[in-house]
C-alpha cells in the first residue's frame, strides 16, 4: 500500500514557456538528422524477457488480490489486530502497531517472489550487476520506508473513517494531493540517496549543454546529478524530479556511458517537456480522480462484504484496523477498471513530451537512435501486445516512438550537421 502511494510521488515537475531550437553540443559529432532510424528487431532474449514478464505480471496481479484475501478470510488480520490492540490501548496506537506487523508479514511471504523477480531473473537476463548483499539491504530499507509511510497513511485513513464515515473517501482523496507534493520534496533529497550515490556530472561540457537546454526550455536549475547505477543495473534511465528547492536533473551513469551527447540531450529534452507542458498539474489531477474513484468503490462495496463475511473476518466495521487487507483487495479490483484509462492518459503525455523534444532540439535521428539503444539495452519489445499496451504501458511503444521521431518535422526537414 505504501509503496504504491510512494511511487505516485515520482510525478514529473514542469515549467511554463514554449520550446526553442537547441544549439549543437560541444562535441565533434557529425549527424545527418534527416536520416531515419530503423526499429531494431528484438532479440530472442528480449522476447523471452517480455513473455516471461507478462506471465509474472499476471501472477503478480492475481497474487496482489489473493494474499490479502487469504489474510482476511482466515481471520489472520483480526488476530494481528488483537495483538496490536493488546499492545496499544487507543485506536491510533492499534493502527500504528498493526500496520508494521502487516507489512512485515506480507514482506516475508513475498520474499521468495521478490528475490526471484528482483535478483535472480534480472541477473539471468544480464540486466543486473547488484550484489545479493545490496539487494537485501535495499529491501530492508524499503521495508522501513513502507512501514513508516504505511503508518501515516493508515492513521489518516482510519481517523477519517471515525470522524466522517460518509465522506472519508472524498477527504482521503483530497489529502492525497498534499501527500504527493510532500513526497516530491522528500524523494530526491532523503529517499533516493538511500539506494544510490548521487554526485556531480563528470563530463562538465555535457553538463553545461544540459543546463543550456534547460534554460532554453524555461527551466531554472543548476542541479545536475550523475547516479552510480552501474553497480546495480545495465539498464539506462534519466529524469527530472523534485519540487521547489529540490528540483534536479538526474542521469544514470549507464546512460551516459552508452549514449552520444546528442542522444543524451534528446532524452533530457523529453524529460524537460514534462515540466514545460504542465504535466505535473494534470498528473496530480489524474491521481486525485483515480484515488477518488478507487476509494469511493471501497466505500460502496465494503459494507456489503463485511455484512456477509463478518464472522470470518473478525470485525464488523470498516473503521476496524483489521480491515486493511479488505481495503487493499477492493482497491486492486477497482484498479482493474481504472488502470487502462490512467495508462492511456500517461501515454498521451509521453507522446507530447516526445514532440516537445523534437521541437526543442530539431534532432530527429539522434532521438530515434536513443530509443533504439534503450530498446536493445533494456531488452525491450518494440511492438508489445494489446494486454501490455492496455494495462502496463505508461509510454508509447518503442517502435511507435522511433517511427514518430523519424516522421515528425515541425519546421521542415533538418539539415545535415
Amino acid at each position: 500500500m505504501a509503496r504504491r502511494l510512494l511511487a505516485c510521488a515520482l510525478v514529473l515537475m514542469m515549467g511554463s514557456i514554449g520550446p526553442a531550437r537547441a544549439e549543437d553540443p560541444p562535441t565533434a559529432e557529425v549527424v545527418d538528422e534527416s536520416t531515419p532510424v530503423a526499429v531494431p528487431e528484438p532479440s530472442a532474449k528480449a522476447m523471452e524477457f517480455y513473455r516471461t514478464g507478462m506471465l509474472l505480471w499476471g501472477f503478480n496481479r492475481a497474487f496482489a488480490i489473493a494474499l490479502p484475501a487469504v489474510i482476511l478470510f482466515t481471520g489472520l488480520s483480526a488476530r494481528l489486530r488483537d495483538v496490536a490492540a493488546r499492545a496499544g490501548r487507543w485506536w491510533f496506537a492499534t493502527v500504528a502497531i498493526y500496520v508494521p506487523l502487516y507489512v512485515l508479514l506480507t514482506t516475508l511471504i513475498e520474499l521468495p517472489i521478490d528475490y526471484y523477480q528482483g535478483f535472480v531473473r534480472l541477473h539471468a537476463y544480464g540486466l543486473s550487476n547488484q550484489s545479493l548483499g545490496k539487494w537485501a539491504g535495499n529491501r530492508g530499507k524499503w521495508l522501513a520506508i513502507e512501514s513508516g509511510a504505511g503508518v501515516l497513511i493508515a492513521l489518516a485513513l482510519y481517523g477519517l473513517l471515525r470522524w466522517s464515515p460518509r465522506r472519508w473517501w472524498l477527504l482521503m482523496a483530497l489529502g492525497s494531493v498534499p501527500y504527493l507534493l510532500v513526497m516530491m520534496l522528500v524523494m530526491p533529497t532523503w529517499i533516493d540517496p538511500l539506494f544510490n550515490d548521487f554526485g556531480p556530472m563528470k563530463d562538465k561540457a555535457l553538463e553545461r549543454s544540459i543546463l543550456d537546454l534547460a534554460a532554453r526550455a524555461g527551466i531554472e536549475s543548476d542541479r545536475v546529478f550523475e547516479v552510480d547505477k552501474s553497480v546495480d543495473t545495465n539498464a539506462m534511465n534519466a529524469y527530472v524530479t523534485g519540487f521547489l528547492g529540490t528540483k534536479r536533473i538526474v542521469l544514470w551513469d549507464t546512460l551516459l556511458a552508452k549514449m552520444t551527447p546528442r542522444e543524451v540531450l534528446c532524452v533530457m529534452a523529453h524529460e524537460m517537456g514534462h515540466y514545460v507542458l504542465g504535466h505535473v498539474v494534470r498528473s496530480i489531477l489524474l491521481s486525485f480522480v483515480v484515488t477518488l474513484a478507487g476509494l469511493y468503490f471501497v466505500h460502496r462495496a465494503a459494507g456489503g462484504v463485511i455484512a456477509r463475511f463478518r464472522g470470518r473476518f473478525g470485525f464488523d466495521e470498516l473503521k476496524d484496523a483489521a480491515s486493511v487487507p479488505l481495503i487493499l483487495v477492493l482497491l486492486q479490483v477497482a484498479g482493474l477498471f481504472l488502470t487502462p484509462a490512467a495508462m492511456a492518459y500517461s501515454r498521451r503525455q509521453e507522446h507530447e513530451a516526445d514532440r516537445f523534444a523534437i521541437e526543442l532540439t530539431g534532432w530527429n535521428h539522434s532521438g530515434a537512435s536513443a530509443f533504439a539503444k534503450l530498446q536493445r539495452e533494456n531488452l525491450g519489445n518494440p511492438r508489445p501486445g494489446w494486454v501490455y499496451r492496455t494495462f502496463r504501458a505508461t509510454h508509447p511503444s518503442i517502435g511507435d516512438r522511433i517511427d514518430f521521431f523519424n516522421d515528425y518535422r515541425p519546421g521542415g526537414p533538418p539539415s545535415a550537421e
